[in-house]
């Protein structure tokens, strides 16, 4: 069995004031090379464990490893460069740099992390490669990033997050714009560049539709003993 990339137990995670705990999670783990659907609704805390995975959040008690690093035992520091050598994001709304051309939005995290810069040799190359295999031709790449379409924007979001090798690409709700043959045509093109590059995978989604497209399904309402009605 592959080694775990993700190691949570008896993580707990508190909001300040009256909203109380909104996590409680007895024990979640996701193997090196896994693609995992993470589904839920709204409110069920989906975005606040993505947070926690990359280090953005850190946890009020429990277990929370990934990749071998004992998040939570890092200062803010350290967990951002945790998150920026290691961690492939694509966010709900993109987040491209308007003003940076399709090619300068991909190779942003090669110029934050060295680690990045050195495991995708040639940069450019790299990047040209990814936007091929994602099918956005040449002629797009030096156009500023708000001047393509939504779907394109979405692979641009891709190739960025794919770009130097991280160990763990994290998802959140990346397709929610898009009709259903665009959505499942993305899912394949992520899904193959993922296991190309030995990236894990977890995408979460309250669309279980989606579901189909990778190897294994996670509730939230399974793994996270806090339910929406108390959360």
């Amino acid at each position: 069995m592959a080694e775990a990339l993700i190691e949570l137990r008896d993580l707990v995670f508190r909001w300040p004031g009256p909203a109380g705990v909104c996590l409680d999670i007895p024990e979640f783990s996701v193997a090196a090379g896994e693609q995992v659907f993470l589904h839920g609704e709204s409110g069920g805390g989906k975005s606040t464990l993505l947070n926690l995975l990359a280090g953005v959040l850190v946890p009020a008690s429990g277990r929370l490893r990934v990749l071998g690093h004992d998040l939570p035992a890092l200062g803010a520091a350290a967990r951002d460069r945790f998150r920026v050598d290691h961690v492939g994001l694509i966010f709900q709304q993109f987040n491209l740099i308007p003003y940076l051309s399709v090619l300068d939005n991909v190779l942003l995290p090669t110029r934050f992390s060295k680690r990045r810069r050195e495991r995708a040799g040639d940069a450019r190359a790299s990047a040209a490669t990814l936007l091929g295999h994602l099918d956005l031709p040449e002629n797009l790449w030096r156009r500023d990033a708000t001047q393509l379409s939504v779907g394109q924007q979405q692979r641009v979001a891709a190739a960025r997050a794919l770009i130097g090798r991280p160990e763990l690409v994290i998802a959140d709700e990346p397709t929610s714009a898009l009709d259903a043959a665009r959505q499942a045509a993305f899912l394949d093109l992520l899904g193959r560049e993922c296991a190309a590059a030995g990236a894990t995978l977890l995408f979460v989604s309250h669309d279980q539709r989606l579901a189909a497209h990778f190897g294994r399904r996670v509730a939230m309402a399974d793994i996270n003993r806090v339910t929406m009605a108390t959360a």
